[in-house]
């Protein structure tokens, strides 16, 4: 980080200020084990069959779909 903020290009250094911000979260992002990539797969299918529905469907067609979908 202190080679990036040395050199001449202001857009990595607003990333490097903004790991600094937050420095714990990013150290503990890279050395745990999990990951939340099963849950934003989940979302992202929820996310595709609301826009399908959108302006044909209700809440409860939505939420069947949701429920019983693969």
């Amino acid at each position: 980080m202190d080679r990036v903020l040395a050199d001449d290009l202001p857009a990595l250094h607003s990333l490097v200020n903004g790991m600094k911000r937050d420095l714990d979260a990013v150290t503990t992002a890279l050395s745990t084990p999990w990951s939340s990539g099963q849950v934003e797969g989940q979302v992202t299918r929820i996310k595709l069959l609301k826009r399908m529905g959108y302006g044909r469907a209700n809440l409860d067609l939505l939420r069947r779909r949701i429920l019983l979908g693969p």
